[in-house]
């Protein structure tokens, strides 16, 4: 049985913490940043927990 492939677009977008918790970044930072308050970038930086209901597959596509 050959091993099942990383899907690499989503191994760059993706990480999974310590606990198993699977981690993706805010959306929201790429542009048009005059019309947005600094308020909203601060609130934007950190990284954001992914659903419950998308969470396995996405480990099942970055191999977790």
């Amino acid at each position: 049985m050959p091993k099942m492939k990383t899907h690499k677009g989503a191994a760059k977008r993706f990480k999974v913490t310590g606990s198993g918790k699977v981690m993706r970044s805010q959306a929201g930072r790429g542009h048009l940043k005059l019309a947005k308050s600094r308020k909203r970038f601060r609130t934007l930086k950190g990284d954001a927990p992914v659903a419950t209901g998308d969470a396995r597959n996405v480990k099942r596509m970055i191999g977790r």
